[in-house]
């Protein structure tokens, strides 16, 4: 039961998302647009509610339940930035809007960019590994079969960090210039 609600919650944020973007930009109703938009967190509430009847109703912890943690965490700690880039795409493509521009590469602005990256996924993945303590502790029968997923997504995190913090920063500002220069020609 629990599997099915993480796959209609997966397609109901993507609905949601779409839904928003054409009824604001291709149906020039922004009001309505910001709507459905305010809605996708919805998503997360649903499937948390879930969880929580799912083990409350004596399911035995498992995958699924970490699988909708993960869900819930990767959705609060990326879910602003995935908006914000499907509107910014969304106005480019459909209102006339200036094109997003990726941070040119070996600037201090990439630099700032992959960082900030990192600190939403570490965001991520404490929300994440705190609903799976939480439905562990809820279910009364431990919390070792939750956190299974919990040690691959650190060492990822971990790589996901070296890799984040690589990105150069000491760039003076006349070779920061050249490059953002050289990227926008």
């Amino acid at each position: 039961m629990l599997l099915a609600v993480i796959v209609g919650c997966e397609i109901g944020f993507w609905v949601l998302l779409a839904a928003g973007m054409g009824t604001r930009y291709l149906l020039r109703l922004p009001r309505l647009g910001m709507v459905l938009l305010a809605m996708v967190p919805l998503v997360d509430v649903v499937l948390l509610i879930a969880g929580v009847i799912d083990i409350r109703a004596g399911s035995e912890p498992s995958f699924k339940h970490s699988l909708a943690a993960i869900f819930i965490g990767v959705s609060v700690g990326f879910g602003h930035q995935s908006l914000k880039w499907a509107d910014g795409w969304a106005a480019y493509r459909f209102a006339g809007g200036p094109r997003p521009r990726k941070p040119a590469k070996g600037t201090r602005e990439k630099a700032r960019h992959e960082r900030q990256g990192w600190y939403r996924h570490v965001l991520a993945y404490g929300v994440g590994v705190g609903v799976m303590i939480a439905l562990g502790l809820l279910s009364g029968k431990g919390f070792d079969a939750l956190l299974g997923p919990a040690w691959p997504w650190t060492i990822v995190l971990v790589i996901d960090g070296l890799v984040s913090f690589s990105y150069r920063t000491e760039v003076n500002e006349d070779d920061e210039k050249k490059i953002v220069e050289k990227q926008a020609a």
